[in-house]
Formats: structure tokens, sequence, C-alpha cells
């Protein structure tokens, strides 16, 4: 991508939360908002299952059925193996190394000023992977094969209790949507969370959380 002279660097706006917490859905609103107001912006997806190598072996992990996840009680995971037969250490960075593909197209859109709004991102990787409370597999490992990515400029915390997340329709459709495994995910977020995090309270309606996400 050719350089533009003088074009600003564009924002990098990062939307985190539990499952069926309304990330995807506002995200999609705020680049469109953006847009219309002549901000140059792009919506991006962690992890992008279609358009890196290792988004097909993530999206067939992502898509494997809840039952999986209900039947181990820690993110479909059994003594530390996923259903596809590969540790939760090889899972963890292969989310990763998916992140670390796109890491350059991140940057060279932001130097050319467009404005990335993200669903998930690294704070994710790390959320969902310490969540399941495996050996050798906590917050300080999971953090490090992520140092030296880009950073976000803020980080929109979508704030609802995953109790209220699971009464939303498709609740339960991916391998990690299970109540129980919410909640340990969301204690893990407290944790990692840092000074890019603003919560947005993620109840109410999709034009009222919009109007709060925007501000």
């Amino acid at each position: 991508m050719a350089a533009t002279a003088g074009a600003p660097r564009g924002a990098f706006i990062l939307f985190e939360g539990v499952d069926r917490s309304g990330k995807s859905t506002q995200a999609a609103k705020l680049v469109e908002a953006l847009n219309a107001q002549g901000t140059r912006a792009e919506l991006w997806r962690f992890p992008d299952r279609k358009g890196t190598v290792t988004g097909k072996a993530i999206d067939e992990y992502l898509s494997a059925t809840a039952a999986a996840v209900s039947s181990s009680g820690t993110g479909g995971t059994e003594g530390g193996k996923s259903g596809a037969g590969l540790s939760d250490q090889a899972i963890h960075m292969m989310f990763s190394a998916n992140r670390w593909e796109k890491s350059r197209a991140l940057l060279e859109a932001l130097q050319q000023g467009v404005t990335l709004v993200v669903d998930r991102y690294a704070y994710s990787g790390v959320a969902y992977t310490a969540a399941k409370r495996v050996p050798g597999c906590g917050v300080a490992w999971c953090k490090a094969p992520d140092t030296g990515l880009p950073a976000p400029d803020v980080t929109l915390w979508m704030a609802l209790p995953p109790g209220a997340a699971a009464a939303r329709g498709g609740f339960g459709g991916e391998r990690y949507e299970e109540a129980g495994f919410q909640e340990q995910v969301r204690g893990v977020f407290a944790e990692v969370r840092d000074s890019s995090f603003v919560d947005v309270d993620a109840s109410g309606s999709v034009e009222e959380v919009h109007q709060r996400a925007s501000c």
C-alpha cells in the first residue's frame, strides 16, 4: 500500500466484552457512522477466519458444537485438550499467530489514515485461554505471545453481565458460549484491563448503546 503524503494516522478503536454483549453490532454501527461523517473507517474482526493461513483451523475450532462446552465445563477442553486434539497451548498460539498475520496490514492501514474499528483482539485471547484454568496457562503466559502487537488507542468494554448476555438470541452457538465459562472470562478481563479501557453500558436498545459508544 503506497503511503499518502500528509495523511494523519487513523485511530485504532477496539471493542471487547463477553460473548453476545453487542460488540459486533456496535462495531459495525460505529464504522457506518464514522464513514457517514467523512472519516475513513474499516471494520476488522479477530480472529480473522477467512483472510489468514490460521483462519480455517480457527473457524473449525470455534464452530464446534456447544455440547462440547457443556460436557467439559472448561471451554470445550478435556484434560487440556480441545475437541480437535490440540493442546490449549497450541490453540492459544494459533489465535496469537492470527493476530500477528494481520499486524503489518493493520499498521499500514492506520498509517494511511484509516480508522480501524476492531471486534476482539489480544485481550480476548488472554481472557479465553486463562479462563480455562489449565496449569501453566496463566495470565502472564497468555500475554507473552502478543507482546509487541500494535496497541489500541481506546478499548470500549461492553459492560454486560454474562447472565444478561446468555439471555440474548444466538447464545450457545459456539464453543465458548456457556454462562459459567463466560463468568470466568469476565473475571480475567477484569485482571488484564489497562488504561485504554473505557466502560460502555451495553444494556438497552442497539441505538442507545450506539450513542454511548460514540461519545
